[in-house]
């Protein structure tokens, strides 16, 4: 029998797979359920598998990509870092108040981990997301044939909850990309997050867009309600494995960059 009620299951549009339904029809059976009881359950194992595809698919397209998970992140390493403000910042609130975060600091003490993080929590609690480096994003609108064409593949940019641009500073851009990104802040402003991880300070943002006209607006857009995490670290990529957190561990690792 189960066979045939799974199968009509399918047939309709029920999408948890054939071993959870005959687990479902036999625990009835075995436990004497009640209709309703066996609706609920049933209700119960769609709703789970509908948001388990629901997040496979979100996460596809937030294109995260693959981030060492947060509980492997050394708070002990950085010389500086606020782990009080990330923790504010994993409940999410900033999301539903369209708030921005900036995360700063040299190359390899991770910015991109913690921003990528937050992106997956984001898409845990139903948020869409989308990750892509700076460069990525401008050189994918920029890339486009006409401008009718930018302006529609802009808006992949503007409709998720949280957009991470990944690494801004690493290298230098034209008017033209200053203007994308600027559109794309400008048209986020108070009504979606924005995440970006630099290397840079804000004063150094016109370097490296070096003749785009419209950087200071888009710091003074970005900065208005932005919630700023700075690094102060050596590189994790020179870090002895296994290597317990002290200033001689620091100071070997500084010893081998020289």
């Amino acid at each position: 029998m189960h066979p045939d009620v799974t199968e009509m299951l399918t047939t309709i549009g029920i999408r948890a797979d054939r071993e959870s339904l005959v687990s479902l029809l036999n625990d009835a059976k075995k436990e004497s359920l009640s209709v309703d009881a066996l609706f609920v359950r049933l209700v119960e194992l769609e709703r789970a598998e509908r948001d388990r595809r629901n997040l496979a698919r979100r996460t596809v397209a937030a294109t995260i990509g693959d981030c060492a998970a947060l509980d492997r992140f050394d708070w002990a390493w950085p010389r500086s870092i606020d782990r009080e403000l990330y923790t504010s910042l994993c409940a999410l609130a900033f999301i539903d108040r369209g708030e921005n975060v900036l995360f700063r600091g040299p190359t390899g003490v991770g910015k991109s981990t913690l921003a990528k993080n937050l992106g997956k929590l984001a898409l845990a609690r139903g948020y869409s997301v989308r990750c892509v480096s700076l460069v990525g994003a401008l050189g994918d609108i920029l890339g486009q044939e006409s401008i009718p064409a930018a302006q529609r593949r802009i808006k992949r940019y503007l409709q998720p909850d949280l957009l991470i641009l990944d690494e801004l500073g690493y290298l230098p851009q034209d008017t033209r990309a200053g203007d994308a990104l600027y559109n794309i802040v400008a048209q986020r402003h108070e009504r979606a997050s924005t995440i970006i991880t630099t290397n840079r300070p804000y004063k150094e943002w016109a370097q490296v867009f070096p003749s785009a006209a419209c950087i200071t607006a888009l710091v003074d857009r970005f900065a208005q309600h932005c919630h700023t995490m700075d690094i102060d670290a050596d590189t994790w990529r020179g870090r002895p494995r296994g290597a317990a957190v002290t200033s001689t561990t620091r100071l070997q690792t500084k010893q081998r960059r020289r």
